[in-house]
């Protein structure tokens, strides 16, 4: 579950009330303040690795890591380590903390890095900003977007990054997403990474190593691909959200009933390498990868039928969205309010999130983890657990299903009639509640209902014009 820019001290509270097993959490370390209105992009502009940000302080995330960890979901922090700040972002003190920087003379005190710590010598580009994505040295070692861009060949670099989250472990955190790896060697990751302690033992066995999964963008084309990064972690493979956009909103001609050899058979990265999604941070904002197919909470029927297939299908270690409402306004197809950042205050402090009487989240936070169809489907994945995929079936367009083993099954209409079908299930006979339509409170269900028979058959009927177009059951859904 990726929680963008969500305050640590509510959060603390809500992991007792989430279904995640681990959580993502946005950069947790101090960045600059480039104007009163603090776009989200903020976040990914590091100042120094002191614990402070507008989500909160050390004590707060200390705090956040514990209680999570206690009632195990486990924390992974977004790790902005391939730069610092923006060539433009100037001197002083507006940062997070209120450390001193100079971006122009790229002066951190607060690390402390020197102009002797970036890569300027080694960038071959005119502009010192990367401007050929097939110059493989070029995106490594150049600015990404003006940001200045550490010297990981250093071990004193290494070392200051390996500081950082090694303090992050001793907190108590899992893992981390490692932000633009891709604009990284693949061998200097590999020495910071080879510096780091294992988990910390109050919560995890003695010599856990933490769970890895870098940024890596590779739609193909390029000459860096996520394969040169398998050997330090998992990867996120961004076709992933991109192409299933494309087959839900039934696009180029594509149809749920090619979702047959799902994963690997589309191109994909390895399963035990992947890290899938439907949608992140910036491509729902057009930003990244993906493009105009990404699907997210704006489109809510089909997103949810998208997450649904991704936490039913076993390909890849899956990473559900938990986002922020902006007031989008587009202007000639571009939306000019993307940087805005999360719910603020007049004084610009994050306003906290919470929870109406469904349990989903008021103050503009969308929250799609607590959406009773994703939550549930995070349940389903969880009864599923390594279970092999089976039965499938489809119409030979829209309508498909498949099963996991003898614990799970899910049917999808996604196209424009209604469905009726007799389908092998898979499952033990006896009435199932959907997990879609309602839920299973002591014996009864709040949705609709599905009895298997004897020999695993059940009947599925989905109008093509429910509110969510689709069905899930489970054994720890039957009644």
């Amino acid at each position: 579950m990726d929680l963008e820019q969500f305050r640590n001290k509510p959060l603390s509270v809500s992991c007792y009330q989430e279904a995640p097993s681990y959580s993502q959490i946005s950069p947790s370390n101090e960045n600059v303040i480039s104007d009163r209105w603090q776009p989200w992009w903020e976040g990914y502009q590091p100042i120094s690795y002191k614990l402070c940000t507008r989500s909160g302080n050390e004590t707060e995330f200390r705090d956040l890591v514990t209680r999570c960890n206690n009632v195990g979901v486990y924390i992974y922090v977004d790790a902005i380590i391939n730069h610092m700040c923006g060539t433009t972002a100037g001197a002083g003190n507006h940062s997070t903390c209120g450390s001193y920087f100079n971006a122009k003379t790229e002066n951190f005190p607060a690390v402390p890095y020197s102009v002797w710590d970036f890569n300027d010598g080694k960038c071959k580009s005119r502009s010192g900003d990367i401007e050929d994505y097939h110059d493989i040295p070029q995106v490594r070692d150049c600015r990404l977007s003006g940001l200045l861009d550490l010297a990981l060949e250093k071990d004193y670099v290494r070392s200051k990054v390996a500081e950082y989250m090694n303090h992050l472990i001793d907190i108590g955190v899992a893992g981390f997403r490692i932000d633009a790896a891709k604009h990284m060697w693949p061998g200097d990751i590999k020495a910071f990474l080879d510096k780091l302690k294992d988990l910390n033992t109050q919560w995890f066995s003695a010599g856990t190593k933490p769970f890895i999964y870098q940024e890596v963008i590779d739609l193909g084309g390029e000459p860096i691909t996520g394969s040169q990064y398998f050997g330090n972690g998992r990867v996120t493979e961004f076709k992933y959200g991109a192409k299933l956009g494309t087959v839900i909103r039934k696009w180029n001609g594509e149809k749920m009933a090619y979702l047959k050899n799902w994963g690997e058979g589309w191109g994909f990265v390895p399963s035990d390498r992947a890290l899938v999604f439907v949608d992140n941070h910036d491509n729902q904002r057009g930003h990244g990868a993906g493009g105009a197919s990404i699907l997210t909470f704006w489109d809510a029927r089909l997103y949810k039928m998208a997450v649904g297939f991704m936490l039913a299908h076993p390909y890849g270690f899956t990473r559900v969205m938990s986002s922020f409402r902006w007031p989008r306004y587009f202007v000639d197809g571009q939306d000019v309010n993307d940087w805005v950042g999360p719910p603020s205050n007049s004084d610009g402090s994050t306003k906290p999130v919470t929870i109406n009487a469904d349990t989903t989240c008021g103050n503009d936070w969308v929250c799609e983890h607590r959406w009773r169809q994703i939550r549930n489907m995070v349940i389903f994945r969880n009864v599923v657990d390594g279970q092999p995929f089976s039965n499938w079936w489809d119409n030979g367009s829209n309508q498909v299903a498949f099963g996991r083993g003898n614990k799970g099954f899910i049917v999808f209409n996604n196209d424009d009639w209604a469905m009726d079908v007799n389908l092998q299930t898979g499952l033990p006979a006896g009435t199932y509640c959907d997990v879609i339509s309602g839920e299973k409170e002591d014996n009864r269900c709040t949705g609709s209902q599905v009895y298997v028979s004897g020999d695993g058959m059940a009947n599925f009927q989905i109008s093509n014009h429910a509110e969510d177009p689709f069905m899930a059951i489970h054994v720890n859904a039957k009644l």
